[in-house]
C-alpha cells in the first residue's frame, strides 16, 4: 500500500535524483513496446504480490512463474499457462520490458549477472501508486517520458508539434528524433526507433488532447485514452476481418469476450483488496453496527446495475458483516438497497476520498468519484469536479431527498 504521503512530490523526487539523458546513457530502451499503462499496473501489482513486504530479489521469470500472475495474465491478455515451454520467451518479452523500465526510472534496482537481470524495489510507494489503477500507471508514464526529453534537451521538439498539432510537424518531430535516437544509442535502424515511437509520442499527446499517431502516420483524431492500451483495442476489434472465416472470427471474438471478462473480474477483485488493506479492516460508515473486523468491501452502487463503475475505488466502502448484510441490503437480500443507507455510505465515502485527495496520496481521485456520482446518482444537472466537496455533499443529500 502506498503511505500517505505526497505522491506527486514522491514522484517528483524519484525522478529528480537521476539525469536520463540519452546523450550520456546511450540507451533508447527507456520505453518499450510492452509499456502501456494496463500492463504497467499488472506488472507493478505482480511484483507487490511476489515480494510483499519482504526486499528481496527478483527476476522477470520469478515474476511471471508466481501463480498470482499466472492466475491473472494468461487470461487478460490471451496468454498460454506459464508452464507451456513455447510461451517462455513471450512471457519474458512481456514482463523483463516494464521491469527493464521501472529499473531506468528508478522504482526498482537492477543488478545484471552476466545476460541475467536482477531486481530489488528501490522506491516501494510510487510502485505502489503504478500498481493501484491504470490511470496512476499513465501520470507515472508521463511524468517520467517528459523528464527524461526534457533532460535529453529534446523536448522543445515534441512541445513545437503540441503547439502546432499538425502533419507536417509530425515528419518533423518523427525523422529529427529518429536522427537523434541513431546518433546517440546503439540502435541504427529507423524501424526500431519507430516501434518505441509510438509508446513515447501518444501518452504525451492523450495529456495534451492532441492527435498523435496512429500506424506510423499522424492520427486524423485526438488520441483517447484506450489508444494507450496494450489490451482494450483488441475488444473492440470485434468486426469479421476479409479472408477469416466464420469459425476463425467466432473464435476471436470469444477470446476477445474471455479478456474482456477477466479484465473486469480481476478489476474488481483487486479494488476489493486495496480497499481493506487501506482501511485496516475498519468499518468507513461510523454507526452503531460499526463493531468488529469490517470485512466486506461493498459496492455503493450494485455492479448488476452500473457495470461501469464496478471497479472504482470510489464506488466501494469498507463495511462490518453487520452492516452489510443487515443495513446495506436489508435481511441479507442482495438485490435490495436501501436508499438511506445508501446515501449514508456515499456520505461517509467523502470523508475517505477527501482525505486522500487532501494528502494527495494517489490512491482516491476526485475524477473518478464525480463519475462514480454521476453514473450513480444520474442526476439531470450533473456533479462538476470544479465544485467543493461541501457543494458535491450539499448536491447529493439534495438529489436524494428529491427522490424520496
Amino acid at each position: 500500500m502506498i503511505d500517505n504521503d505526497n505522491i506527486d512530490n514522491n514522484i517528483n523526487s524519484l525522478l529528480g535524483s537521476y539525469n536520463f539523458d540519452i546523450k550520456i546513457t546511450r540507451d533508447a530502451r527507456f520505453m518499450d513496446q510492452k509499456v502501456t499503462p494496463d500492463v504497467l499496473t499488472i506488472v507493478a501489482d505482480c511484483i507487490i504480490q511476489f515480494v510483499g513486504s519482504e526486499s528481496k530479489e527478483f527476476t522477470a521469470r520469478n515474476i511471471w512463474e508466481n501463480g498470482y500472475t499466472n492466475e491473472n495474465v494468461k487470461d487478460i491478455f490471451n496468454k498460454p499457462d506459464v508452464s507451456n515451454k513455447k510461451a517462455r520467451s513471450e512471457y519474458d518479452k512481456f514482463f523483463a520490458q516494464p521491469l527493464r523500465m521501472l529499473a531506468y526510472a528508478g522504482v526498482l534496482n537492477l543488478r545484471k549477472v552476466r545476460n541475467r537481470n536482477f531486481f530489488t524495489v528501490n522506491n516501494y510507494g510510487v510502485l505502489s501508486y503504478i500498481s493501484i489503477k491504470e490511470r496512476n500507471a499513465l501520470n507515472f508514464i508521463i511524468k517520467y517520458l517528459t523528464k527524461v526529453l526534457v533532460d535529453s534537451d529534446i523536448f522543445k521538439l515534441f512541445n513545437n508539434f503540441f503547439l502546432n498539432n499538425n502533419e507536417q510537424n509530425f515528419h518533423n518531430l518523427k525523422s529529427k528524433y529518429e536522427q537523434f535516437i541513431i546518433d546517440n544509442t546503439s540502435i541504427n535502424q529507423t524501424t526500431e526507433v519507430r516501434r518505441i515511437f509510438t509508446k513515447i509520442l501518444n501518452p504525451l499527446c492523450y495529456n495534451e488532447k492532441v492527435n498523435g499517431t496512429k500506424s506510423g502516420y499522424f492520427s486524423k483524431d485526438v488520441t483517447g485514452y484506450d489508444e494507450l492500451m496494450y489490451n482494450r483495442t483488441n475488444w473492440r476489434d470485434v468486426n469479421k476481418k476479409r479472408g477469416e472465416t466464420r469459425i476463425e472470427y467466432d473464435s476471436r471474438v470469444q477470446k476477445s469476450e474471455n479478456a474482456k471478462n477477466a479484465f473486469i473480474k480481476f478489476t474488481v477483485e483487486k479494488a476489493k483488496r486495496l480497499i481493506k488493506e487501506r482501511h485496516k479492516y475498519i468499518s468507513e460508515v461510523d454507526d452503531a453496527e460499526a463493531v468488529g473486523k469490517a470485512t466486506q468491501a461493498h459496492h455503493i452502487f450494485p455492479k448488476s446495475t452500473y457495470p461501469k463503475i464496478e471497479s472504482y475505488l470510489e464506488n466501494l466502502i469498507l463495511l462490518t458483516g453487520t452492516q452489510h448484510n443487515s443495513k446495506a441490503h436489508p435481511n441479507n437480500n442482495t438485490h435490495l438497497v436501501d436508499k438511506d443507507y445508501q446515501l449514508s455510505c456515499i456520505l461517509s465515502k467523502f470523508d475517505s476520498i477527501e482525505k486522500s485527495i487532501n494528502t494527495n496520496d494517489g490512491f482516491y481521485s476526485k475524477e473518478d468519484f464525480i463519475f462514480v456520482l454521476n453514473e450513480g446518482v444520474s442526476p439531470n444537472d450533473k456533479f462538476n469536479e470544479n465544485g467543493s466537496f461541501k457543494e458535491i455533499k450539499e448536491k447529493v443529500v439534495f438529489e436524494y431527498q428529491q427522490t424520496g
